[in-house]
């Protein structure tokens, strides 16, 4: 299937690594010019190569996303050195695991920081870029513990990802008159290399095995190349219909029946 991307410019959040280097590599590969952006410049070069190794234009700068001053910045540059924007992928994430009684405000501000505030930072800096042409996507990366109990240690995470998938749902119906479509994606538990899955597998593999046997009815972790290909689907005209919602992309792991 054609996505037609050809020619369209996107700006990927934690775009370095993991999830966010899967969804840059595969947005290029369906023709797409990219805006990265991390903590790391090292990674990010590295992502930047691959990126212009596949004939695709790419601007990249190293960004501490929670330092909202940086951002404006950002979004403004590479507009300039692209020539446009059309798709927003807020993609950066963190967690810290602490039972609520137990927590101090400082957890839930830098987690709030980099979960949420960012996301709206940055989507806020984009949608005017994306008037422009009376198009464009935006898409937060946000978690089946989004949309229904995490467990114990994740109140700070839970809350977060439930507020991107509400703040996705009412920024849809503000921005759809203007042909802009919002979307949440859910990942369940994915396994990439140097991921907080791939770490537990390696130390205990027989707890893993167990885990996967308990919550994992494809019987394995999911890969950031599935979830990149959810993302590039979102983020195509073929998606056209599709604003408002949440996607699941967990192999059945979740247990929300919406």
């Amino acid at each position: 299937m054609n996505l037609e991307l050809e020619g369209k410019v996107a700006l990927v959040t934690g775009g370095s690594r993991g999830l966010g280097r899967a969804i840059a590599l595969k947005l290029a590969e369906e023709g797409c010019g990219l805006a990265i952006c991390a903590r790391g410049e090292q990674d990010l070069a590295e992502v930047a190569d691959e990126v212009r190794g596949m004939g695709r234009p790419v601007y990249y700068h190293p960004l501490d996303v929670t330092e909202d001053q940086g951002i404006d910045a950002f979004v403004e540059q590479a507009a300039r050195q692209l020539g446009r924007l059309d798709i927003l992928v807020n993609n950066v994430g963190g967690n810290r695991r602490v039972a609520f009684a137990d927590s101090k405000d400082r957890d839930w501000q830098e987690i709030l920081d980099i979960n949420f505030h960012s996301h709206v930072r940055f989507s806020r800096a984009v949608i005017p870029h994306l008037r422009r042409h009376s198009s464009g996507v935006i898409l937060f990366i946000a978690s089946i513990f989004g949309r229904e109990a995490g467990g114990p240690g994740l109140s700070i995470y839970n809350t977060t990802k439930s507020a991107l998938i509400s703040l996705a749902k009412i920024m849809a119906l503000e921005l759809a008159p203007e042909g802009i479509r919002v979307n949440s994606i859910a990942p369940g538990s994915i396994r990439f290399p140097g991921g907080s899955w791939d770490r537990r597998c390696q130390d205990d593999p027989e707890s893993m095995a167990e885990f996967i046997r308990a919550n994992l009815p494809l019987g394995r972790f999911g890969t950031a190349e599935e979830l990149a290909d959810v993302v590039t689907f979102l983020a195509s005209p073929r998606a056209s219909l599709v604003t408002g919602a949440c996607v699941n992309a967990d192999g059945g792991q979740s247990r929300s029946l919406i």
